[in-house]
């Protein structure tokens, strides 16, 4: 640690293509997103789900909104 800030040092296998990243933090983890292409790492990530996957969630009826005019 040098002053107020932290460096980590990332195995050859976690090498960015690029020279910046995004850093994020969720709750007390924290996420380092490729700077060229943030949502790329999304993409990828939805192809490893199986094709047929099928998550069942319960369904609430729709409540009914009314607008005043």
């Amino acid at each position: 640690m040098s002053g107020n800030s932290q460096a980590v040092r990332l195995p050859k296998s976690y090498r960015f293509s690029g020279d910046e990243v995004i850093i994020k933090r969720l709750g007390r983890a924290v996420v380092l997103l490729p700077k060229e292409d943030p949502w790329q790492v999304m993409f990828d990530a939805l192809q490893e789900f199986p094709e047929d996957l099928q998550i069942e969630r319960d369904r609430h009826p729709r409540k009914e909104t009314r607008f005043l005019v």
